[in-house]
């Protein structure tokens, strides 16, 4: 007989996913989406906010929605990192904000990135950041700009819709698709397709977090496949015919996963097919419980590859998927486009490295200026925070290099310039800890002075807080910013250090050393005296990542 306790009883409401019938909300996230639509934020934005000012702003919207437009609230100048975890997000939050414009396949041409130079003179004090994901970013953006930036963006077709967001961000491509002497296949269209069907369509619109997206045919693998939520990499098939092996479930942040291959060989006409797959089971059974869980990688790991192909084919894409081939091993060993390489058409393409991705709207108007100079329509920005202008005549190449150079644009950097990588950090980020662009162009300069020879790969990656936008545990060099202690007993700005992550060969994440720890300001003689130990140790071909896993911990502190 049943009690009056068993009747009430609640079945368990597990991950709040919507396929298995949960869709109340579980949390204030999940509450403020269903309440409304983010992309609804554009009219009150238009209408209300922009007229009204900052105050006017409904705070379900100012720290929610309106990152379906690529608008955070930036942190309020001269808080400490000390505060960021025990302020509340009012405390913390600027009457600015950061703008992020959106640049799928790191593709612009000269007209708009003199747009994007524009906006940043005159709504954002000339800031723009390059980031890790091919978007530019502005600061000191107000609310009253906004919809006239939007128009000036429009006007060129850039965008910032879902730069942000629990949404289908920027789909990240090969800088050189279509031009690169070696590609699989160029996957130009295919982004365009994925743009103009998913981006903005309030099917998608609610997904448990952020999903994150490369699709490129490029033989270095430079969208770094391994760490996205779904990638499709170029490849051939025993027919010989060329199409994509399909990659889900990557991601860092503070519970780092590797995307784990399908084995699946999709046609480019199936690729949008097989995105609506991916993306609609992340929507349907992703995870919307706990924020902290509710990244694909999650689902993923928890169901593995076979169970994930299964529900696809069966539910989503309605047919069996045909087997693939795995991708090439990449062919080189920086995965980026920096310098001068030859187009299949006879021209050239010249990458250059900006330090640490930082720029200002001058300099772009420059690039601009440059690129159109020496006969290009076409600039690309890429994942490592750098820029590449395209066709380029074989008489005109030393020219462009040489303009660059001379503008600190260096096409020929130090292996410290090129593989740099630095997040927002505390300038403007809420999230972070401590300083990252102005400490990791430092470092630079330091470890040039010092090591003015040592031209091994290397990548040291400077991160502000735990949440990895800079790629920390997959560099060679991964810095977390955090508070430390300084030999006077001092609480100061400092790094964890994670040693030797890696992708492509041998993907894995860095080793911790226990314990292992720097100031910020003895920053340059610790990543001076690892690297000396690994240049006096390494063996014929041997990488850093390689030597981090032999190597003694005496000679990694």
């Amino acid at each position: 007989m049943s009690t009056p306790a068993s009747r009430h009883h609640k079945r368990p409401r597990g991950e709040g996913q919507w396929a298995l019938g949960y869709r109340e909300p579980l949390n204030k996230n999940e509450e403020s989406k269903k309440n409304d639509d983010g992309l609804n934020v554009r009219q009150r934005i238009i209408d209300i906010y922009a007229k009204r000012g900052f105050d006017s702003i409904d705070p379900a919207d100012l720290r929610g929605r309106m990152r379906w437009y690529g608008l955070y609230t930036q942190r309020k100048p001269g808080i400490d990192g000390g505060k960021t975890a025990i302020l509340d997000p009012e405390e913390l939050d600027d009457r600015y904000f950061m703008m992020r414009v959106r640049i799928d396949g790191g593709q612009l041409d000269v007209r708009q990135l003199r747009v994007i130079a524009d906006i940043s003179d005159e709504y954002a004090r000339g800031t723009a950041d390059i980031t890790d994901r091919q978007n530019v970013q502005l600061h000191w953006v107000e609310i009253e700009s906004v919809p006239d930036i939007w128009e000036r963006l429009e006007a060129v077709g850039l965008s910032t819709t879902e730069a942000c967001g629990d949404t289908p961000r920027v789909i990240i491509g090969c800088p050189v698709a279509g031009i690169d002497a070696e590609e699989v296949i160029d996957a130009s269209a295919r982004i365009r397709e994925l743009n103009e069907k998913f981006i903005g369509n309030p099917a998608y619109s609610n997904l448990p977090r952020k999903f994150k997206t490369a699709l490129s045919g490029c033989t270095a693998h430079c969208t770094v496949h391994e760490i996205n939520d779904v990638a499709f990499v170029g490849v051939v098939n025993d027919q010989g015919e060329k199409g994509f092996d399909l990659w889900v479930g990557g991601g860092l942040s503070t519970n780092p996963m590797l995307a784990k291959r399908l084995g699946v060989f999709i046609a480019p006409e199936r690729v949008a097919d097989v995105y609506a797959g991916v993306i609609g089971i992340f929507r349907d059974y992703g995870y919307r419980r706990l924020r902290h869980r509710a990244r694909l990688k999650f689902l993923v790991n928890d169901w593995g590859a076979e169970k994930f192909r299964e529900v696809l084919e069966s539910e989503y894409v309605k047919e069996p998927l045909p087997d693939g081939p795995a991708p090439e091993l990449p062919r080189a060993n920086r995965r980026d486009h920096v310098g001068v390489f030859p187009q299949h058409d006879g021209n050239f393409y010249v990458g250059f490295a900006p330090r640490v991705g930082r720029l200002d709207g001058a300099k772009l108007r420059l690039i601009a200026d440059l690129a159109e100079r020496h006969g290009s329509d076409r600039i690309r920005t890429t994942v490592e925070q750098k820029m590449v202008i395209l066709d380029i005549a074989p008489d005109r190449v030393d020219s462009l290099v040489a303009e660059l150079e001379a503008n600190d644009l260096k096409v020929n950097p130090s292996t410290f310039r090129r593989q740099t990588m630095a997040c927002t950090g505390i300038e403007y980020c809420k999230l972070a800890i401590v300083e990252t662009k102005a400490s990791a162009s430092r470092l630079i300069d330091e470890l040039e002075r010092r090591l003015p020879t040592f031209d091994e790969p290397l990548t040291i990656n400077v991160n502000g807080c735990p949440n990895s936008c800079a790629r920390i545990q997959t560099a060679d060099i991964g810095l977390k910013g955090q508070l430390v202690m300084d030999a006077d007993g001092n609480q100061v700005e400092g790094y964890q250090i994670h040693l030797g992550g890696s992708l492509g060969v041998s993907s894995g994440f860095g080793r911790k050393v226990r314990g292992l720890k720097t100031t910020a300001k003895g920053l340059p003689d610790y990543v001076e005296r690892v690297v000396t130990h690994f240049d006096e140790q390494k063996k014929e071909g041997e990488t850093f990542a390689d030597w981090v896993q032999r190597a003694d911990e005496a000679d990694l502190k």
